[in-house]
């Protein structure tokens, strides 16, 4: 099984955290794939993504074009199955234990200023585990990263 990265946001916005760790796979030359559970949170994603951009452009497009799998980053409600190198999970979207072999990095993103989203990832959290998959927990409630759990 591969690894997971959990990031428990508390000072950061989930715009921030996608556009930070999103260049980094691009600098890295994979391709990424955002899964969230609703489109029009995804549409939101999408506006927000085409406005922060400072000095470099962050091309990406929203799933269920005639060019998916050339985005580089892909906004999609379920699995692109395209080969990406890496899988950024938002808002509750799921992730499969088996997913996490099929790629680079699989980061869960959520917000820790939300109860049931903290109760949702520890449920994504045991059940990775529990099916095998290693996994690092990220807290920024010190007001920057750190690792404070690792499976």
């Amino acid at each position: 099984m591969g690894q997971v990265n959990f990031y428990h946001l508390t000072h950061s916005s989930v715009e921030e955290v996608v556009l930070n760790l999103s260049s980094r796979a691009l600098e890295q030359g994979w391709k990424v794939e955002l899964r969230g559970r609703n489109p029009d949170r995804l549409d939101w994603l999408d506006q927000k993504l085409w406005l922060m951009g400072d000095e470099s452009f962050l091309p990406h497009g929203l799933a269920g074009g005639p060019h998916d799998a050339l985005q580089p980053i892909l906004l999609g409600t379920r699995p692109a199955g395209d080969g990406r190198e890496a899988v950024m999970a938002v808002d509750g979207a799921e992730i499969a234990a088996e997913e996490t072999d099929a790629h680079k990095r699989v980061w869960i993103l959520f917000d820790g200023n939300d109860p049931e989203a903290v109760q949702h990832a520890r449920g994504q959290w045991k059940a990775l585990t529990g099916a095998g998959a290693k996994a690092i927990y990220w807290s920024e409630e010190g007001g920057r990263w750190e690792k404070k759990a690792e499976s």
